[in-house]
């Protein structure tokens, strides 16, 4: 798709297109409602402007259409995005789901990472790191990995 068709569509389809890149309903609309975009630089700018000012409850919403890090997921984006975690011997997707667990129980919510490009051995480093951050810094850092997230999978929806 290009970003002069996600301008012209009407605006509940424009924001069910950017559900797909984050299922942040507040914020697909506040994206939707700074069309016309014209160019796809101008798009992630406002994609990402509005996630960094989204509310906690829309983040919980994102949060809560990710798959774990390491488990199957109907969603092709995901397979694709924890290609690497997905691939990883039997030791350690084991730990990605004991660490999967830990996380939540500490902080509430799925370990997000954005896992394009890394193996399952990487992505479980960054989630045994994280289980020592304070939960104000690790609500930071998942804010970041959800924007990277949703970029890429911008990035995937409308051509340059």
């Amino acid at each position: 798709m290009r970003v002069a068709e996600l301008d012209a569509l009407p605006g509940p389809t424009c924001e069910e297109r950017l559900r797909s890149c984050c299922d942040a309903p507040d914020w697909a609309r506040r994206v939707t409602a700074r069309r016309p975009f014209g160019d796809r630089a101008a798009l992630l700018e406002a994609a990402v402007s509005e996630l960094a000012r989204t509310s906690e409850a829309d983040v919980d919403r994102a949060l809560a259409a990710h798959p774990r890090i390491g488990e199957r997921s109907e969603s092709t984006a995901s397979r694709s995005e924890q290609a690497g975690a997905l691939a990883a011997g039997v030791a350690v997707r084991e730990r990605l789901a004991a660490g999967n667990l830990r996380y939540e129980e500490r902080f509430g919510h799925v370990y997000l990472v954005c896992a394009s490009g890394r193996s399952g051995e990487e992505l479980l480093d960054i989630l045994e790191a994280r289980l020592g951050n304070d939960p104000v810094t690790e609500r930071a850092i998942l804010r970041r990995e959800l924007a990277a997230i949703t970029r890429l999978r911008l990035e995937r929806l409308v051509d340059a």
